[in-house]
């Protein structure tokens, strides 16, 4: 795991502050980016996000809402 590669994300969702990490695996897709990334946020596991077919989907039950908020964040920091 390359430590360097995690990054901070900050967002309002739904009136609430959230922040935390994003852990990308090491693994890449077809264009060079991560396959899926490990997303933490107020200290709470949100789940493993990975964006496939023009969506975000994650590997827990967690509102949809948040989900595309956190998804949101991670294509700001690769520009996809």
């Amino acid at each position: 795991m390359m430590e360097d590669a995690v990054f901070n994300i900050s967002f309002l969702y739904e009136g609430k502050q959230y922040s935390g990490w994003v852990n990308p695996s090491d693994k890449l897709n077809d264009e060079g980016n991560p396959v899926s990334f490990h997303v933490v946020l107020n200290d709470v596991s949100l789940g493993y996000l990975s964006f496939r077919d023009c969506n975000w989907t994650i590997n827990e039950d967690r509102p949809r809402g948040l989900v595309l908020a956190a998804g949101k964040e991670i294509e700001k920091h690769y520009a996809f």
